[in-house]
């Protein structure tokens, strides 16, 4: 970009700005989530997955990283076979400790580290609901030799592949390539990592590692004379501004730290990672740095980037930290960004299981429409997907986003992690051909993102402006949190996402008018998708009820208001109309053109072989008749949805769908299918 073309963008900038303030929109409240000791969760679908997820998974992937495990797939099983044992996370830590540098050995993908780190985050954030004295002490150890690494260089950076291999190349550079090596990628998680740990248990060893890590590189990055260094993997740009907002609500923490603490330099820090994207050098040619491409969300400016682009889970990732650095700044070309980016995802890319990324080729998203169903979904992809939804809830305050996030939550996200808990998919495609779930994997990215999805679950039932209440996801639940300055206790009691059922009892102080806002999924008021990416016609329609009476539903924004003075004991009931229903593609995604596919609440459904032997011949009628049954005993309990078909030579044939998410988990690899092609 030319010096001339920079100043007008800056002129740009202030123009929008002033725009944005003066006359373009109002000031909207920022919704927050409520923090992990205001809730607790109480549910017949969540809780006794919770239970398998706090006392197999969270142990089980710890145990994993440690390289207690048994390979079951060809790349791992020769791996062991070469080294003789199963790769060691923590072994590359102690090395490093050990003052060890470029000896050409290092377990796992140089991404490893980073595992770990999201590993403690999702850990941490489950401590913090179900408190585990085993499960902490446990990560205390791990924090002692993750400290004991970076003790071993002076200036306090850690990323354990590039040290044993490549001890010159740091960030990538000298020929290095972060792309690959994952320094900040990893970086960026050890933060995030040591917030959520002091948030759970108030210990700080951790945060004195990530805040001394942080000060080395806000010393080394940024505008020239610093180096012009961004993020191979997008990620970090959220976890800095996470680390910012710590310090800044808790001032008093920083004499707790053994380094020095200048929050604003690590919001500036993530502002440069994001505002460099797209420029490679200054002005005059100095400060050189790798094009990292739009694989990468780095050939152009993210502020000039029309769609979202590129590897899934870095695209997505890195909008998470432009809509959180909105959240900080208000600043308007970062709310248009982020909200450009979240409108061409949810509107042009997002698979009906709220998968993402199309090609498997870069892990990325295809051309707008393009939704084939042997797309990637991976599962990371979905996560972060839903983590952009949940910042974007805040930002905007609509409900759309969280219809997203439910999307995500209820099917890809579930999807990736077996009934068992301890095994997993990387990939979600949309017709399945043998793909089964793994114990380990080459890149097993995946089983620390379900951990930190499942962390965040608590915090986004509820939300509040300070003015209003949220009432977001539909989970049986407690909460308590001050609205217009008053102690506000909610219950939540419900059959979701089995059933429509959804009751809210009202425990305020004292008596006092203030606004409840429920969301209304948009596919309970035929809107499958904000944008009509996918269209359905459900039968029924939500209906509402305070205290036994019928009251007018309105939606706005995605929300249902209700706004009275409320005294104990008030109940507000939601029913929600969860017959099956057909959906079908825009008439734009050409790969599902002329089929159909079902679906009841949140939930998609597939159709297993197990059940359905000649599926490839089966053609559904869109004026059959659904019929919803919940089954006990079939797959830890779920609804099925049965009804008749035309199979073979046009005989009718009856058939059986179970949620998409349960898919695998009876035969491993029986095949599947999402879409069925419709009977002209």
């Amino acid at each position: 970009m030319t010096f001339f073309n920079r100043l007008l963008a800056v002129s740009v900038g202030f123009a929008s700005l002033f725009s944005y303030n003066s006359f373009a929109q109002p000031v909207k409240r920022i919704v927050h989530p409520l923090e992990f000791s205001q809730v607790k969760i109480d549910d017949g679908f969540w809780s006794p997955k919770l239970k398998v997820w706090t006392k197999v998974t969270v142990y089980d992937v710890f145990d994993k990283l440690e390289g207690h495990y048994e390979p079951d797939r060809p790349d791992i099983i020769a791996e062991k076979k070469k080294l003789g044992r199963t790769r060691n996370a923590f072994m590359n830590f102690d090395l490093v400790a050990q003052g060890k540098k470029n000896i050409g050995v290092h377990d796992g993908p140089p991404w490893y580290d980073g595992l770990v780190y999201e590993t403690i985050r999702g850990a941490a954030d489950l401590l913090a609901e179900h408190p585990d004295p085993e499960l902490e002490k446990k990560i205390d150890g791990y924090i002692d030799r993750i400290a004991a690494a970076q003790n071993a260089d002076p200036d306090g950076y850690l990323n354990t592949y590039t040290t044993l291999t490549y001890t010159n190349k740091r960030w990538g550079a000298n020929g290095g390539n972060d792309r690959w090596q994952h320094d900040l990628y990893n970086a960026g998680m050890l933060v995030e990592a040591a917030v959520h740990y002091y948030k759970a248990t108030g210990k700080t060893k951790l945060l004195d590692v990530a805040v001394r890590f942080s000060n080395y590189m806000a010393k080394e990055m940024g505008p020239s004379p610093k180096k012009n260094i961004i993020p191979g993997h997008g990620g970090p740009e959220e976890a800095l501004i996470k680390l910012y907002w710590l310090f800044k609500e808790k001032p008093e923490l920083k004499k707790k730290m053994s380094v020095k603490v200048d929050e604003k330099e690590y919001f500036r820090l993530a502002k440069f990672w994001i505002e460099n994207r797209g420029i490679h050098s200054d002005p005059d040619g100095s400060n050189k740095r790798e094009n990292l491409g739009a694989y990468n969300q780095d050939s152009v400016q993210v502020f000039d980037q029309p769609t979202i682009e590129g590897h899934a889970v870095r695209a997505t990732l890195l909008a998470t930290g432009v809509a959180s650095a909105a959240l900080e700044s208000k600043d308007p070309r970062y709310i248009q960004t982020a909200n450009r980016f979240w409108d061409n995802m949810a509107g042009k890319k997002m698979f009906i299981t709220g998968g993402e990324g199309a090609i498997s080729y870069d892990e990325k998203f295809g051309p707008d429409y393009y939704l084939p169903e042997s797309a990637y979904g991976e599962t990371c992809a979905a996560i972060s997907a839903g983590f952009f939804s949940t910042r974007m809830n805040e930002l905007e305050g609509d409900g759309k986003y969280i219809d997203e996030f439910e999307r995500v939550l209820y099917n890809n996200f579930l999807s990736g992690v077996s009934l068992s808990g301890d095994h997993f998919f990387y990939e979600n495609p949309l017709i399945g051909n043998g793909n089964k779930r793994w114990a380990w994997h080459d890149c097993p990215c995946c089983p620390p993102m379900i951990l930190k999805m499942i962390g965040i679950l608590p915090q986004y039932i509820y939300g509040d402006d300070g003015e209003q209440l949220y009432v977001n996801l539909f989970i049986g639940s407690e909460a308590d949190l001050k609205i217009k300055g008053q102690q506000v206790m909610i219950k939540q009691t419900t059959g979701y996402p089995w059933k429509g059922n959804v009751r809210l009892e009202i425990n305020p102080q004292g008596n006092k008018s203030f606004a409840i806002k429920v969301r209304i999924p948009g596919w309970a008021e035929k809107k499958e998708n904000a944008y009509d990416l996918y269209h359905s016609n459900v039968d029924g329609k939500p209906m509402l009820k305070v205290n036994g009476t019928l009251v007018p539903l309105t939606t706005t924004d995605g929300y249902a208001t209700i706004t009275r003075k409320w005294k104990k004991g008030d109940v507000v009931e939601l029913s929600l109309p969860m017959a099956p229903r057909l959906v079908s593609p825009n008439e734009a995604v050409k790969t599902i053109e002329n089929k159909l596919s079902i679906a009841s609440g949140p939930i998609v459904y597939g159709f297993e072989t197990i059940d359905n032997p000649d599926l490839g011949d089966y053609r559904l009628n869109p004026g059959i008749p659904l019929t919803l049954t919940y089954k006990p005993a079939l797959l830890n309990g779920v609804n099925v949805i049965s009804g008749q078909l035309t199979g073979k030579q046009g005989k009718p044939v009856n058939f059986t769908a179970i949620p998409f998410f349960a898919l695998g988990n009876r035969e491993p690899g029986s095949p599947y299918r999402i879409w069925l092609q419709q009977k002209n």
